[in-house]
C-alpha cells in the first residue's frame, strides 16, 4: 500500500518545551519538523498558560530560516489555574496575540482533581447548569470566532457547555480525547455529540494512564471511524511526551495504521488536514501528494 504523505497535516493539539513537563522537542525543535514534513499548520499546547506569543517566534524563525517553506504555527490558551482559571483577560489576550484554540480547565479541572482524589478543581458546570464564569469565557471565544476546547470535562460536563456553547452561536467545538479516561466518553455519547451538535472529536495518537504508563489509541480511534465516519473526526497527536514517539513518527504511524486497515487515503486527508484546517478557519488550499 502507498505510504501517506504528512504534507499539508494541520495538528491542533501538541506539546512542546519550554514546559514544567518534560517534553521531546522544543518549540523551535516542533516548528522545523512541520518544515520538514511539510506540514501546514501546529497547534502548540501548554497546560499551564498561553503559547501564542511563543508561536510567533517560532514563525519569526521560520521566516528567516525556512522562506521556502509555508508552515504556521499557532497558539492556544488553556484555563488552568496558573492563568487564573476561567479568566476572561487571559482569554482576550491570547486570542489577540493569534490563539486559535481556548480550553477550558485541563489537569485543573474539577473533574480530573477529583478523580485523583482532591476537591479543589476549576468547576465549568455546577448541579447540570455551566456557570456564569464560564458563559463569560464562551461570550469572548464567540466575539473572536475562536475554537472552544472542551478540555478534561467529563462527558455530562462537555453536554451541558457544548450546549450551551451552541446556542450562543458557537459553532467551532472540540471535544479532546474523548477516548481518555479522564474525559470517559462512550461511542454512544459522541455519536449524540456529533449527531445534535456537530462537534468535532480530536481523538489523539496516546494517551497517559494512572499507572504513568501511556496508551497507544490507535485501535480505538478506528473503531470510532467506522462508527462515526469522517465528518467529525480530527486525526492528530496530543503528542510531545518523551514515552511516545516524536511528534511526525507518530502522526505518520496513526495516518499509516488507518491505511493499512482499509481506510480510503482520501478520508485521512480529510480528518488530518482538510478538516483540521477548516476547524481553524484556515483558508481553502490544494493539498499536494
Amino acid at each position: 500500500m502507498k505510504e501517506i504523505s504528512l504534507k499539508g497535516v494541520v495538528e491542533v493539539h501538541v506539546h512542546a518545551k519550554p514546559d514544567l513537563y518534560p517534553r521531546s522537542y522544543s518549540d523551535m525543535e516542533l516548528m522545523e519538523a512541520g518544515v520538514r514534513v511539510g506540514a501546514r499548520a501546529i497547534v502548540v499546547k501548554w497546560h499551564y498558560g498561553m503559547t501564542a506569543a511563543r508561536a510567533e517566534l517560532c514563525n519569526e524563525m521560520r521566516r528567516r530560516l525556512y522562506p521556502e517553506s509555508d508552515t504556521v504555527m499557532y497558539g492556544s490558551v488553556v484555563l488552568n489555574r496558573p492563568i487564573g482559571g476561567l479568566n476572561t483577560a487571559a482569554v482576550e489576550t491570547a486570542l489577540k496575540l493569534g490563539a486559535k484554540i481556548v480550553w477550558l480547565p485541563t489537569t485543573d479541572s474539577r473533574n480530573e482533581r477529583e478523580l485523583k482524589g482532591f476537591h479543589d478543581g476549576i468547576a465549568c458546570v455546577e448541579l447540570g447548569r455551566v456557570n456564569e464564569a464560564t458563559k463569560e469565557v464562551l461570550r469572548v471565544i464567540k466575539e473572536y470566532g475562536a475554537v472552544l476546547g472542551t478540555g478534561h470535562l467529563n462527558a455530562e460536563e462537555s453536554l451541558a457547555v457544548i450546549d450551551t456553547a451552541k446556542s450562543m452561536g458557537i459553532d467551532r467545538i472540540l471535544v479532546d480525547h474523548p477516548e481518555y479516561w479522564v474525559t470517559a466518553m462512550t461511542l454512544e455519547e459522541q455519536e449524540r455529540l456529533v449527531r445534535d451538535y456537530g462537534v468535532y472529536m480530536g481523538r489523539y495518537y496516546a494517551q497517559p494512564m494512572p499507572d504513568g504508563s501511556f496508551h497507544v489509541n490507535l485501535p480505538e480511534n478506528l473503531e470510532a471511524y467506522r462508527r462515526l465516519g469522517r465528518e467529525h473526526m480530527i486525526i492528530s497527536t496530543d503528542g510531545g511526551q518523551l514515552a511516545n514517539p516524536r511528534w511526525e513518527e507518530a502522526l505518520r504511524a496513526y495516518m499509516q495504521y488507518f491505511a493499512d486497515h482499509g481506510v480510503p487515503v482520501e478520508d485521512i486527508d480529510y480528518m488530518a488536514k482538510s478538516l483540521p484546517a477548516s476547524l481553524l478557519g484556515l483558508k481553502e488550499k490544494e493539498q499536494e501528494d
